[in-house]
């Protein structure tokens, strides 16, 4: 293997929310999937509000662990610091509600070798790697590093090497990652940028570049759609959604998510579930418009 890009990865690291050694839902194939920590968008209906911020370090959350598992250490700076020991946790996630930074004291931090061994422990049984998070881009330089190894080694290039993201990434950061990318998976949250903004804190113009620009490339694998009635604005934008959808490269899936009140917090939790007949009927009306790769949820109730 060519021994510079050992040497440019080798710093390379990321923290870590969680890995998930097998998945069908995060991409083509069953796929590795890692979770990094941290997100810079603030969604009033994230389903995973544990891993917006990154730890601080405050101590709340050791001071209310019912098993221990978290503790206050100093480290080598001088500066006191969380330790988690997984063989005494019990996952009761009270750390996670007692946090005042919405962030993770679970975590770890991965080298780009570290993840490569789990990457080939799991090799013969996956299709392919998807970085997600929080929002994975906000640790771009780790996704390439790692991304960029699995191409060059003989062993692990038939992998596919995805990325989950909100789409908030720079024109400039996406064009470094796209020679080690086969796609990306984009959430669009909302049509008019004033319902963006009030559903996630930022505009939506970075979006629609970043969509323009990975379907340029071909790697824009899917579109994704939460639909949450009465409050995102899809159905009431019909019209200009679809004709926009439809100017997409017809292999992008159109992937539609109904929105359920599983991990949200705040208001969010008085928000209205979607049903089977409400997402059904967007997915009608884009099909209408001639939007034939809509893909529905795979379950869900009534």
């Amino acid at each position: 293997m060519n021994k510079s890009l050992i040497t440019l990865t080798a710093a390379a690291t990321a923290t870590v929310s969680k890995i998930l050694n097998f998945s069908c839902v995060d991409g083509p194939g069953n796929r590795l999937v890692i979770f990094l920590q941290g997100c810079n968008f603030r969604c009033q209906n994230c389903h995973n509000p544990h891993t917006i911020g990154i730890c601080n370090h405050c101590g709340d959350c050791a001071n209310h662990c019912p098993a221990d598992a978290l503790s206050m250490r100093q480290a080598d700076s001088g500066k006191s610091q969380v330790i988690w020991n997984p063989e005494l946790c019990t996952h009761c996630d009270t750390c996670l509600a007692v946090c005042p930074t919405q962030s993770n004291p679970k975590t770890r931090r991965y080298s780009v070798e570290e993840m490569l061994a789990i990457v080939r422990k799991n090799n013969m049984f996956i299709t392919g790697i998807t970085v997600t998070g929080g929002e994975a881009t906000l640790q771009l330089k780790f996704i390439i590093a790692l991304f960029s190894r699995i191409k060059a080694d003989p062993r692990l290039n038939h992998l596919t090497c995805m990325i989950d993201s909100n789409g908030s990434l720079s024109e400039t950061g996406w064009l470094k990652v796209i020679p080690v990318l086969d796609g990306a998976m984009i959430d669009l949250k909302a049509w008019q940028e004033e319902t963006h903004l009030w559903l996630t804190g930022r505009d939506n113009h970075r979006v629609f570049q970043t969509l323009h620009l990975l379907a340029s490339h071909k790697k824009l694998h899917e579109v994704r759609l939460l639909h949450i009635p009465t409050i995102t604005d899809f159905q009431g934008e019909i019209d200009d959604l679809a004709h926009y959808l439809l100017q997409l490269p017809a292999s992008t899936r159109i992937r539609l998510n109904a929105f359920q009140h599983h991990g949200v917090t705040g208001e969010a939790l008085n928000w209205p579930i979607c049903t089977k007949e409400e997402i059904e009927s967007l997915a009608q009306q884009l099909e209408k418009y001639g939007v034939n790769n809509v893909v529905r949820p795979a379950v869900l109730s009534s």
